[in-house]
């Protein structure tokens, strides 16, 4: 299993660098981000083995067991990519170094309210719905502009980018559809110059579209089963679709 792990980041690595040549990009300005929902601690320590060292949890449940278990390896950094609950907030704040899924003005207050308390300031992107599809949560592309904005008065906040999850089951032009709308949103967001606000992160491309994601301009990509191997429970368990809105 070992081996395995380690054979399936240099395929993944690989994939990225013929997706950066295809796209005449440097693969330095791509992140990779495991996502490690379900993964068990012997599969992290072996993907820490082979060099990584960024994480991401959908569950803040998952991430409050996993992160003291990997408090010995000091270059392992966190971040949130799940649908984040405004009382869960406290939860998290205090383990990720950026929030990926910050996708109402509502949760922005609540995480305001909690790093005054902290006396901390974090990275967040927005969250955008580009497949307009009502199982997902995030932003209408819409009201995207609007909700930066608001964000940007937060002064514990900084908004450095977006991101957004493909369509799912969709063909490749579908899938490049919404990675081409979250582009032309971020350049709409550029143009107005909000205090807090950079717009140097796309984080969109999972196991399935990551190649498609890079090519249209993705910084982080989100894979998972290319890397560990399938899991147990369905993408709604970890994208939320039947879970309670608390807005």
């Amino acid at each position: 299993m070992d081996q395995l792990v380690e054979e399936n980041l240099k395929t993944v690595r690989r994939q990225m660098e013929l997706a950066c040549q295809a796209a005449r990009r440097r693969i330095e300005d791509i992140r990779l981000l495991l996502a490690t929902k379900t993964v068990p601690l012997e599969k992290l320590q072996m993907a820490i083995q082979a060099g990584e060292t960024l994480f991401g949890e959908n569950k803040a449940q998952e991430l409050r067991d996993k992160f003291p278990l990997m408090q010995q390896y000091n270059q392992v950094e966190w971040h949130f990519i799940g649908h984040l609950q405004t009382n869960k907030v406290k939860d998290v704040v205090k383990y990720v170094t950026l929030i990926h899924s910050v996708d109402r003005l509502k949760l922005g207050q609540a995480l305001h309210q909690q790093l005054v308390k902290e006396n901390k300031t974090m990275d967040i992107l927005v969250q955008i719905n580009t497949s307009y599809e009502e199982s997902k949560f995030g932003a209408s592309p819409e009201t995207a502009v609007e909700l930066v904005e608001q964000l940007s008065l937060f002064e514990t906040l900084n908004v450095k980018g977006l991101m957004t999850i493909g369509k799912l089951n969709a063909t490749n032009d579908e899938t490049r559809h919404c990675f081409r709308l979250l582009k032309s949103i971020q350049a709409q967001i550029r143009e107005k110059k909000f205090p807090r606000v950079q717009m140097d992160i796309l984080s969109m491309g999972m196991s399935g579209d990551f190649k498609v994601a890079i090519e249209e301009g993705a910084t982080l990509i989100r894979v998972g089963t290319s890397v560990f191997g399938q899991r147990y429970l369905p993408d709604s368990y970890y994208w939320n679709e039947n879970a309670r809105r608390d807005d």
